[in-house]
């Protein structure tokens, strides 16, 4: 299943065997037979998990008198809190963080064990109890409504006896807070101060819809004004102030909706048929400042379900309109709506699940839409799913509560068997923000990318992969790097998703309401401030880089190079990235810590200089670490510079991941490198992966590790017809290196067909490259391209003067006088200072070695 639930939590089993065992216990010391231990405990449940974990139940004995527990989630030990000897139905309940006070709304049942509807006089009796030990009980409300109740949990928790602040809920549509001290008498006893009058304040009134954040502590609700629904939200801090957030505008009718509370505790089973008439919205948040209001209405048809989500840091809304494949309701009548911090689940049982991106809503291909089959939707409860803080949910029918995450082997498996590109590039995006163990999920998917190199036609599966893990790898080390780095290689998909409808629209955004932010609001109000001044070219890309590359490659063929301080430092930026990059593959040898070693490379890669590409590294660093430094306020420069080398060094490495992987798939020899044999099919799967990586790295820009352009000729001189090779030489696919062409020299004989060859690459070479290897080569053909090169440099400036002089026909060997003329022209420039000056370090290329270069290319040609 996509979705994995561990439960953290179970009734049954956390539980039941501690309140059977008290039970016993209880039962010996009076001396009762086994006929006492006959409850089934049927009516235990969960009434609310706390901020600290801890998990507050109930049951009801067989005299119906109310006991509440609590299961401490540190330690997993029970604890009797109070036992109400009364039968009373619990509607709400919650407890202090120091476990002193026990705050509980009950209503009076029949003796059916149900809440009497029609009888006028039923009150809900909201009461304060001391519980350490126990001692007085407190009304705080005794209505005719429903009242729930809620104790606030400061982030200090250190400090002893706090002053306890309560919140009451009422049905009446409004919401107080009630602030409480108490004091320590008689040892350890603990007391209210002040009992009989306890001060309170009004926090929220005339709402229709609130929603309890506990791990947050903030309060959100929806009251209408004028018929329009408005978000607010309250945070609640340590001291006993609070603060109005912000106010949203939700487009949705809320008028004939009725009263819904989320998350205030577990709300009572009998009346979950009545609840699930209701429309469901709840409002989630992630540590990233991402603010999402999922929604749906009442449903009525099967045909199809429509949902929306506000993505408020977005600054837009999308509905989702789902065809279903069946009219069965397996037994659920709502959407649920589960947060799993960078996605939100929505799921109907028996439906559909769909995780959507709420970091990056934009487009739809990054959001997983699952349905029809069971196997894959199937597998989770059909009960309600309360989602909590976090990525808790609770299944109110079981009294587990679970910890839901992404499943990790289940999408790897989907990813090879799913056939729409659509659901490849959501499954990709999804593995990858998993973020646990990161280096073998990229194995993973890289071994899928070999195997599925062209199943996608909507994106390019290499440069995908490449720029969402360089992406993620180093996301969670700053905020707003989602604004300023690369996320995806798409930016616009048309394709329609099979069974889903979307509609897009802008909405307007929340009105902060403080002016001082920290934590969570500060990166809420950044989003927001991103939405309102947007800047397009904010995104980072390689436009720079590539400018600032070809300009230095043309200085470097017209020798008209600049500052040699400048240039340094560009390499010295690639010094710096290949340093990382080894560091990072520091690998732990064994399960017990030893000293580090290096991961032994399989590819021949970083073992030449290879300057253009050390050139094309340094050049991103500088640019990256210009734009961050421009937009990146409040960071460091050290933080943000060790940020470009890593995202630089993952970009190389995962480039090299997957050469290696189709390395060691294909087990290809090490005698790769050499030209005295023919190629082999691993060859040509090497060499087209290769081929398919430069193409995603050049429409990208991105620099390629030293040594893969020598690695890629060399298995195209193997793998291709001659007429093939200059194809790929021509167009750019094939780079020349000067390793890899003296390599070919070196290792090939001069037979005819390896002489074409040569002769091919030579006057391909640029003229710098060309002469060193044409030194190489010990052929009439070497030598002939050698004095041409140096006769058009020694004639590149020469004027033609009067002579007087005769030859010597003795210093010629053959009688050819044009070309005794000629030699004597360039022994005479060879002569004088300057010119030799000017071709100093030309060993061995003079007047007579052109001599000789040219009669053998004569003798070569008229065949003697």
């Amino acid at each position: 299943m996509a979705l994995r639930l561990v439960a953290d939590f179970d009734l049954r089993k956390d539980v039941l065997p501690w309140l059977r065992a008290q039970r016993t216990a209880a039962a010996g010391a009076r001396g009762g037979g086994a006929g006492i231990l006959e409850n089934n405990y049927e009516s235990l449940r969960v009434l609310n998990v706390e901020r600290n974990g801890n998990i507050i139940y109930t049951y009801k004995d067989d005299n119906g008198n109310v006991f509440f527990g609590l299961c401490d989630c540190r330690t997993r030990q029970n604890e009797h809190l109070y036992t109400f000897e009364k039968d009373l139905q619990v509607v709400s309940c919650s407890v202090n963080s120091e476990r002193t006070l026990l705050a509980a709304s009950l209503v009076q049942s029949t003796k059916e064990g149900r809440r009497n509807e029609l009888q006028p006089g039923s009150k809900c009796l909201t009461l304060l109890v001391e519980i350490h030990p126990v001692n007085n009980v407190k009304v705080l409300k005794a209505v005719d409504s429903y009242i729930w109740v809620q104790f606030l949990y400061p982030h200090v928790e250190s400090h002893p006896l706090p002053e306890n602040h309560l919140l009451l809920i009422s049905e009446e549509k409004y919401i107080e807070q009630f602030h409480i001290q108490v004091i320590q008498e008689d040892g350890n006893r603990v007391v209210i101060k002040n009992s009989g009058h306890l001060p309170k304040e009004r926090v929220a009134e005339d709402f229709v819809w609130a929603q309890w954040d506990m791990s947050e502590q903030r309060l959100y609700y929806i009251d209408l004004k004028k018929s329009r629904s408005i978000l607010k939200c309250i945070q609640f801090y340590a001291e006993e102030n609070f603060n109005l957030m912000f106010e949203a505008p939700l487009d949705i009718s809320l008028n004939d909706s009725g009263f819904n509370l989320v998350s205030f505790g577990c709300a009572d089973l009998q009346n979950q048929e009545k609840l699930s008439k209701h429309l469901t919205l709840c409002v989630f948040t992630n540590h990233t400042g991402s603010l999402c209001v999922c929604y749906s209405p009442k449903f009525d048809s099967w045909e199809q379900i429509t949902y929306s989500v506000f993505y408020f840091h977005k600054g837009h809304s999308k509905t989702f309109t789902v065809a279903l494949e069946s009219a069965d309701s397996y037994g659920t009548k709502g959407i649920t709506f589960l947060n799993l911090d960078y996605y939100v689940a929505v799921y109907l049982p028996g439906h559909f699940l769909h995780l959507l991106n709420i970091q990056h809503p934009d487009l739809i291909c990054h959001s997983l839409f699952l349905s029809g089959n069971t196997e894959v939707v199937d597998m989770l409860p059909h009960s309600p799913l309360q989602s909590l803080s976090g990525s808790l949910v609770l299944d109110w029918c079981s009294g587990k509560l679970y910890r839901a995450l992404l499943n990790q082997s289940y999408l790897l498996q989907f990813l090879w068997n799913t056939r729409l590109d659509c659901e490849k590039m959501a499954v990709l995006h999804c593995v990858l923000s998993c973020g646990r163990d990161s280096r073998f999920l990229e194995a993973k998917i890289i071994q899928w990318i070999s195997e599925n190199i062209s199943s996608c036609h909507s994106f390019d599966l290499i440069q995908e992969f490449i720029i969402a893990s360089s992406y993620w790898s180093i996301y969670p080390e700053t905020s707003n790097i989602d604004k300023l780095l690369p996320y995806s290689s798409v930016l616009t998909w048309n394709t329609e998703i099979p069974g889903i409808t979307l509609v897009t629209e802008e909405i307007a955004l929340p009105l902060m309401k403080v002016h001082s932010f920290k934590g969570y609001w500060e990166k809420l109000n950044s989003n927001l401030e991103y939405v309102k001044y947007s800047e397009p070219h904010l995104l980072y890309n390689n436009s720079v880089v590539r400018r600032e590359w070809h300009n230095l490659i043309s200085e470097e063929k017209t020798g008209e190079r600049r500052s040699v301080v400048y240039v340094r430092s560009i390499l010295d930026n690639a010094v710096k990235v290949i340093s990382n990059l080894e560091a990072r593959r520091l690998v732990k040898k064994g399960p017990v810590m030893k000293p580090l070693d290096f991961e032994p490379r399989l590819t021949p890669l970083f073992q030449e200089e290879d300057n253009h590409q050390r050139l094309l590294m340094g050049l991103m660093v500088s640019e990256l670490k210009d734009h961050l430094l421009r937009h990146l306020q409040g960071v460091e420069k050290k933080r943000i510079d060790q940020m470009v080398l890593d995202y630089v060094s993952k970009l190389l490495d995962l480039i090299c991941q997957i050469l290696e992987t189709s390395w060691t798939k294909h087990n290809v020899h090490p005698c790769i490198l050499h030209f005295n044999r023919r190629a082999s099919a691993a060859e040509f799967a090497v060499f087209h992966i290769m081929t398919r990586i430069l193409e995603a790295t050049n429409s990208l820009f991105l620099p390629l590790p030293p040594g893969f352009h020598t690695l890629h000729t060399i298995l195209g001189v193997h793998c291709l017809p001659l007429h093939n090779l200059l194809h790929y030489i021509d167009n750019g696919v094939l780079l020349l290196t000067e390793t890899a062409v003296t390599r070919l020299m070196k290792d090939l004989d001069n037979t005819e067909k390896n002489e074409k060859l040569k002769f091919s690459i030579i006057v391909r070479l640029p003229p710098l490259i060309g002469q060193k290897i044409c030194r190489l080569w010990d052929h009439p053909m070497s030598s002939n391209i050698i004095s041409r090169n140096h006769v058009k440099r020694l004639l590149q400036n020469y004027k033609k003067q009067p002579r007087s002089s005769v030859i010597d026909k003795s210093s010629c060997s053959v009688e050819f006088l044009p070309l005794n003329y000629f030699i004597e022209i360039l022994t005479d420039i060879e002569s004088s200072s300057q010119a030799l000056y000017a071709f100093e370090g030309h060993d061995n290329v003079d007047a007579k070695f052109v001599e000789e270069a040219a009669l053998k290319h004569t003798t070569m040609l008229l065949g003697l």
